[in-house]
């Protein structure tokens, strides 16, 4: 373990953690941590183990092994809605908006898993989107009004760390700087957020530590402090 920083400051530890999918063997002992109010990327080639390694936090794999140590409990041996509800928030990749219910149904639907949850006043305020089109339903929404509405479902629920499974793919770039304007201000807000990302110039400023897979593994870790000296290499390994 690092001596780098206080045990008190860490939320999330995963520690030789491997995961399954039926036969298959995906993840192969991943190791990372993440300190209170921290961004962390997992960057990597698609296929790397990024969204597993989210999933096998919550324990949406077939089978984990390892330790996930959250807030000082060890959570491995848990459901996911009891990972959930001791304030681990999920936006997946596939969004899962309600189609037939409006953005503001998809809002109320969130469930509450700790105090301090945004108000719609405070959503409608961070995505003014959300607010002009909160009676239309989901289907009648852009791939960028869905990703906002998914983040702010999440946000809705009280949840302080937040795991966000590539919430920038395929949006248009006006969308991509706000979403890099909402996570600044998460960040300021004390949040702690775990990003898979595969647009490396959106994710390299807001990090402060990046960890690349590859094959299921933790090939390097980059503190934000290195990521001018070590970003040939990275990107060498990202294949940018």
């Amino acid at each position: 373990m690092s001596s780098a920083f206080e045990p008190s400051g860490e939320v999330l530890r995963v520690t030789d953690l491997h995961a399954f999918y039926g036969e298959s063997h995906i993840l192969h002992g991943i190791d990372l941590h993440v300190n209170k109010g921290e961004l962390i990327t997992l960057l990597g080639r698609n296929g790397s183990g990024r969204s597993t390694t989210l999933k096998a936090i919550l324990g949406l794999v077939g089978r984990r092994t390892g330790s996930i140590m959250f807030n000082g409990t060890e959570v491995t041996g848990k459901q996911p809605h009891t990972i959930a509800r001791l304030g681990l928030g999920y936006c997946p990749e596939e969004r899962g908006i309600f189609a037939g219910l409006s953005t503001e149904e998809n809002l109320m639907l969130a469930p509450v898993v700790a105090s301090g949850g945004m108000t719609l006043d405070e959503i409608y305020a961070l995505f003014p989107n959300l607010l002009e089109r909160r009676n239309s339903p989901g289907t009648r929404l852009s791939g960028g009004e869905q990703q906002m509405l998914a983040m702010a479902r999440v946000l809705r629920t009280g949840a302080k760390v937040l795991l966000l499974d590539e919430i920038t793919e395929g949006l248009a770039p006006v969308i991509v700087k706000k979403l890099g304007e909402v996570l600044r201000m998460l960040k300021t807000k004390g949040y702690t957020i775990v990003l898979v990302e595969q647009n490396f110039r959106f994710a390299a400023p807001l990090a402060d530590r990046h960890y690349v897979l590859e094959h299921g593994n933790v090939v390097m870790t980059v503190p934000q402090s290195e990521l001018t000296a070590r970003t040939d290499e990275l990107h060498q390994l990202l294949g940018v």
